[in-house]
């Protein structure tokens, strides 16, 4: 399993940067051409999500973006460290409903709707809202194999 990280600070001219991060690797991962523009997509949503969290709670902090490949699947962890009004409940598997993803995020009603937006992009998405912030992974499938070293 072959893995980037990128940390960036809660700037939205960053959002840009980690879509066309991800759209890259997941071509070189062997994620289908017509999916592309939803990973691009789905990215630039939990980043751009992330920024906003941030840029009210906790501007100095970075946003964390991981991607990897692991077996067949091209998987993309956004993280914050922006605190959430929800209790850790746990994630939310699967394509969640409309419902539980307005109880999600920071308690707005537009971070349920990005994270909406994510589940209807990405193939599996998983949502891990706390205290100490929110994960949001989603992946794609992937041609097996990989990543191939440079």
């Amino acid at each position: 399993m072959a893995t980037v990280e990128l940390t960036f600070s809660a700037l939205p001219a960053h959002v840009r940067t980690a879509r066309l991060l991800a759209t890259a690797i997941a071509r070189r991962t062997g994620v289908e051409e017509s999916l592309l523009d939803e990973v691009r997509l789905a990215v630039g949503e939990a980043c751009s999500r992330a920024v906003e969290a941030h840029r009210l709670h906790c501007p100095g902090e970075p946003i964390r973006i991981e991607l990897c490949d692991d077996s067949g699947r091209f998987e993309v962890i956004v993280t914050d460290s922006a605190p959430s009004d929800e209790l850790d409940r746990g994630p939310v598997l699967g394509t969640p409903s409309f419902e539980d993803l307005l109880g999600q995020g920071s308690g707005t009603l537009m971070s349920g709707f990005g994270i909406a937006v994510i589940a209807g992009l990405a193939d599996d998405v998983e949502v891990y809202p706390s205290q100490k912030g929110m994960r949001i992974r989603m992946s794609w499938p992937a041609a097996a194999g990989g990543l191939s070293p440079v």
